[in-house]
Parts: C-alpha cells; sequence; structure tokens
C-alpha cells in the first residue's frame, strides 16, 4: 500500500513537473514572440527611412506630431518643440524614404551661441538676416560670424500648439525682438500645417496623378501679427517670414528654378558666398539649373521681377522630383539678407537656394541643400497681420510621369534635368 501510494505520489510530480516546463516554455515562447513583434514595429528601420527618422526624433520629443494619409502611406512629422518644424516626410510609410535633412548630431550637442541646427525640410525663420535691419546682429557690431546670432525665439524655443484637427495643425510663438537699427518688435507668430490629401495636390499643382506615382504635400500658413504701439516702415525697419526647406543631397541632383523670362536686368543674385562657379549653374529656356550634390559652398536669389511660384529639384539616384510652391509678389519690397550695410535694405531677392559645402577649414554643417521663400517686408501698423503660404511636395515612381509633372511645373522634363550638366 506504501509503495503504491509512493508511486502514484512520484506519477503526479512528474506530471505536475512536465505541465510545469510545458507552461514555462509556452510563456517563454510567448514573450519571444511578443519581443520580436515589439522590434519589429519599434525599431531596426534603415537609415534613411522615415521610421528611422520617426524612432530617431521620438527620443528627443515625446509630443512629436505625426500625420498619416489614410493608406498610411503619405507621412509628415511636426514638432512643436523644435520651433514648429516639419521635420521629414514620405510618401511610402515607415519604410519609404525619409525626405527632409536632419541632423542628428545636434540633438545631444551643447546649445550652440550662433545657431542650432537641427534640420527640418520646413523650418521658419524672421528676416532679415543681414543689413541695416538685421534680427541677427546687434546694434553697432560688425556683420561678421562672431557677432551673428539667431534670436532663440526661432533657433531654440518651443512653440505653442494650438490646435489639432484631423492632418491639420496650429501653432503659436510670441516673440520679442530687436533689429540692427534698435526698432523693437513685439509681435506674434502663427503657423498652420496640413497634410494635403491627393485631390488638394493635384489641384494646387494643377496636375493629374496616376497609381504609378507615390505622392506627399504639405501646405503651411505663415502669419505675423504687430502687437507692438509702433509702425513697422522703411525708416524703422521691417521683419519678414522666411520658410527654408533643408534636404539631402546627392550627386544626380539638381535644384530647378523657373523665372520670368520678360523684362530686363538680372535674373539672379550669384555671389552671397562667392561667385558660384559657371560649372554649376546655368540658365536655359527660362529655366535655372543648380547643381545640389552638398560639395561646393553657394547660395542664389531670384531677383523680385523675375520670380515665379515655384522652385524644385529632381534627385537622379533616388528618383524624387520635390516641388515647393509659395506666395509671390512681383511688385513687393523684398528684404536684403546678405551680412553688409551698404545696401538697399529693401532690395533682396525673392526666394533663394542654397547648397551646402565645406568651409574653409574644412568642417561642414551637412552636407544639405535648401529651397527658400520670403514674403515681402512685413510693413504694419498695430494689430495688423500678414501671411505667406509656402507648400512641399514629393513625388517617386514612374519615370515617364514624373517627367509630365516636371514639365507642367517647371517647363522642363527629366531628360533635360538631369542631362544639363
Amino acid at each position: 500500500m506504501i509503495k503504491k501510494n509512493i508511486f502514484s505520489l512520484t506519477l503526479v510530480c512528474v506530471l505536475l513537473l512536465g505541465a510545469c516546463n510545458d507552461s514555462s516554455q509556452q510563456e517563454k515562447e510567448k514573450t519571444n514572440t511578443t519581443d520580436s513583434t515589439s522590434k519589429n514595429m519599434n525599431n531596426e528601420y534603415a537609415a534613411g527611412t522615415f521610421g528611422h527618422d520617426v524612432n530617431f526624433l521620438k527620443k528627443y520629443d515625446t509630443a512629436l506630431i505625426q500625420l498619416t494619409s489614410l493608406d498610411g502611406l503619405a507621412q509628415i512629422l511636426v514638432s512643436p518643440k523644435y520651433q514648429g518644424k516639419v521635420f521629414t516626410s514620405t510618401a511610402e510609410g515607415l519604410e519609404g524614404q525619409s525626405f527632409g535633412w536632419v541632423n542628428y548630431k545636434a540633438f545631444d550637442a551643447p546649445i550652440d551661441p550662433h545657431i542650432n541646427a537641427y534640420g527640418g525640410e520646413d523650418r521658419l525663420w524672421l528676416g532679415p538676416e543681414g543689413g541695416k535691419f538685421s534680427l541677427y546682429f546687434k546694434p553697432g557690431v560688425k556683420q561678421e560670424f562672431e557677432n551673428w546670432h539667431t534670436p532663440t525665439a526661432f533657433d531654440i524655443e518651443s512653440w505653442t500648439l494650438k490646435s489639432q484637427m484631423g492632418n491639420k495643425i496650429a501653432m503659436t510663438k510670441d516673440m520679442d525682438l530687436k533689429n540692427y537699427a534698435n526698432t523693437r518688435f513685439q509681435m506674434t507668430v502663427d503657423r498652420e500645417v496640413e497634410l494635403l490629401d491627393l485631390s488638394a495636390i493635384e489641384t494646387l499643382l494643377e496636375v493629374t496623378l496616376n497609381k504609378d506615382v507615390k505622392s506627399v504635400g504639405f501646405k503651411t500658413i505663415n502669419s505675423i501679427t504687430n502687437k507692438g504701439q509702433n509702425i513697422w516702415d522703411e525708416t524703422s525697419g521691417a521683419p519678414c517670414t522666411w520658410n527654408l526647406d533643408m534636404f539631402t543631397p546627392s550627386e544626380k541632383c539638381t535644384i530647378i528654378i523657373p523665372y520670368l523670362a520678360t523684362g530686363t536686368g538680372k535674373i539672379a543674385t550669384t555671389d552671397y558666398f562667392g561667385e558660384i562657379p559657371a560649372d554649376r549653374i546655368k540658365f536655359q529656356n527660362g529655366v535655372l539649373f543648380f547643381k545640389a550634390d552638398g560639395k561646393s559652398r553657394g547660395k542664389l536669389g531670384i531677383v523680385p521681377p523675375r520670380v515665379k511660384n515655384v522652385a524644385g529639384s529632381y534627385d537622379g539616384i533616388h528618383n524624387v522630383l520635390t516641388i515647393a510652391k509659395f506666395d509671390v509678389d512681383n511688385m513687393g519690397k523684398y528684404l536684403n539678407q546678405e551680412w553688409r550695410t551698404d545696401r538697399a535694405p529693401f532690395s533682396g531677392d525673392g526666394m533663394n537656394a542654397y547648397n551646402d559645402g565645406p568651409l574653409e577649414d574644412g568642417s561642414q554643417l551637412g552636407p544639405f541643400y535648401e529651397i527658400e521663400s520670403v514674403s515681402p517686408a512685413a510693413f504694419l501698423k498695430p494689430g495688423e497681420k500678414q501671411t505667406h503660404q509656402h507648400s512641399v511636395f514629393h513625388f517617386t515612381g514612374d519615370k515617364a510621369a514624373l517627367s509630365a509633372i516636371a514639365k507642367k511645373v517647371f517647363g522642363t522634363t527629366l531628360e533635360e534635368i538631369e542631362n544639363v550638366f
């Protein structure tokens, strides 16, 4: 009887042990499956993809806003914390290419007294940068790099999220700035960002898209309101809003800027940082072409009477067509941005483009390239507001379809763009 009971007890223990082992193994497999799923969902996106930048930026901005189309392919990242920037976008979901340039090394770096360049494919600055009404130099100092400081209000300070409704958000920032002429500007800057659907993209660009083209587009509305007691005029100086789009260059990337061929006088200012070499810039049939390879520092601008309301680029390596569309006033007074006080302050360009490259000491911030639009000088009475709209679009896919878009918007084909240099 005792032997029988011992045998029965032993059998129960074996069975219980087996059950425990089975349960433990099942739990282990469940845990491994969960960990694997979590890893695939939250990490391991290749560098250069949108998912990679989502994960990176969320480490520094837990309130980062991710706007997504219904099919999940078109997405943009917006950060009120980082000055209301649209950091980047994609046309093919998390695995798709990330179109904006992000300066990863800047996020852990100490605060720089001159500029904290976090990147972003659309950031909002105020101008002018240089000249007798500059916002970047204190009154009376020599306009050189040592004295150049980006105002903290749009360099490192956070903006306030006012609202979010669907794929449209609104942000605001109160600013109190002083220019080189010692004029104080009390203002409120407002910024709306909206992820556009396919129909809106087609309407804004007057193009027809097909299933062979993937696209993403967003629109920004940027306004500045005089909240002070004084009029902003040609004596006191006046600010302007300034949209700057930062993108990643390539060996076969070309900036495309159509211009008005009518009229007389120069088309472009090409000597901001010394004259741009002739082999890097071409004027052809009403279109300016500018190399965007990130290997030679140069900036240009189109004079206001010649400016059209579009510019862009084509990256032949990644097959990406980029378009920026913005407000233009061909009769408006635009602020001169040059770091000098001997030029007429309201003789500036109506839009700009920049290709990054090494400095004299061999160092380099990027590489990146920029497409920029500016508003005319904001000559405002107290309480008045000026608004500037700037939209960005990216297209990838069938080259024939992309070429048709380029021809419609820029007046040139992909073949002409790729062969211009």
